[in-house]
């Protein structure tokens, strides 16, 4: 198709949902990507879903102007209040992010699971539906309350972080869960400490890679992969805080732009 080489946009409330990105670049090297990060807005669990819904149209429509060709909407919280919308008023295929409640229900032997996520994400309508398929399942919620506003003041390693890790994952622990579902694309940046404080047969899932290859899907049902099989993707970012976190998240370092949007 003739927009088949324009890029994928991608937008979160922060530097998050990198995490996502990572996993499109590295399924999708060839395909050009633009990321925004609304860090300015950042949490954006603790908003109203008009709030999200608001902040959700403005980001399609900056990543619409750069002429995306698909939008990866790489915030559960995000997925969970406004994707509806967002399909209903924008003519451009959309990839949401939901925690990966259905695989740990469905592959859990203690019959529990934990989910670390949002107040906006665990509130959601989306989210309740998909715990109710799963009645005969004990899913512990917790909120992860402070998590994303301390990865975006760059205080990752910090014993804060540690701290409240500690106290949000013992009771999943006391409840013998045997999955943790990351229910926020800041998360997966945690897993590190997450590891140090959970038992070692717990695994730890998140919907990074489910969401490339879903984006792969899309693109190839669409035609709209980028046909030239030498073209090296060309990433580029944009934040309207200091670019200086999201920098520092990254593999490697990338031109940010730094944009009042």
């Amino acid at each position: 198709m003739e927009n088949s080489k324009n890029p994928i946009g991608l937008f979160d409330s922060g530097i998050g949902g990198t995490s996502i990105w990572k996993e499109i670049h590295s399924l999708l090297p060839g395909e050009d990507t633009i990321y925004l990060a609304d860090s300015k807005n950042a949490p954006y669990g603790q908003r109203s879903k008009e709030e999200i819904i608001a902040l959700s149209c403005k980001n399609t429509e900056f990543l619409l102007e750069q002429n995306s060709k698909l939008i990866v909407v790489a915030c559960n919280t995000a997925t969970t209040n406004a994707i509806k919308e967002l399909r209903e008023k924008y003519d451009v295929p959309f990839i949401g992010i939901e925690p990966a409640i259905k695989p740990a229900a469905i592959h859990t032997q203690t019959n529990a699971i934990g989910i670390l996520a949002t107040k906006g994400t665990l509130s959601s309508e989306l989210f309740n539906k998909t715990v109710a398929d799963f009645k005969g399942v004990n899913v512990v919620e917790q909120v992860g309350f402070g998590l994303v506003a301390l990865i975006e003041s760059g205080k990752l390693q910090s014993e804060e972080i540690r701290e409240l890790l500690r106290e949000y994952l013992q009771p999943m622990i006391d409840a013998n869960i045997d999955h943790l579902v990351l229910g926020c694309s800041h998360y997966p940046y945690l897993v590190p400490q997450i590891k140090e404080i959970l038992p070692p047969h717990v695994k730890i899932l998140d919907s990074g890679a489910a969401v490339a290859r879903q984006t792969k899907k899309v693109l190839e049902s669409t035609q709209m992969l980028n046909p030239d099989a030498n073209h090296k993707g060309n990433p580029v970012f944009y934040s309207n805080a200091s670019p200086d976190v999201l920098n520092g998240i990254l593999e490697d370092k990338y031109n940010i732009e730094t944009k009042d949007f």
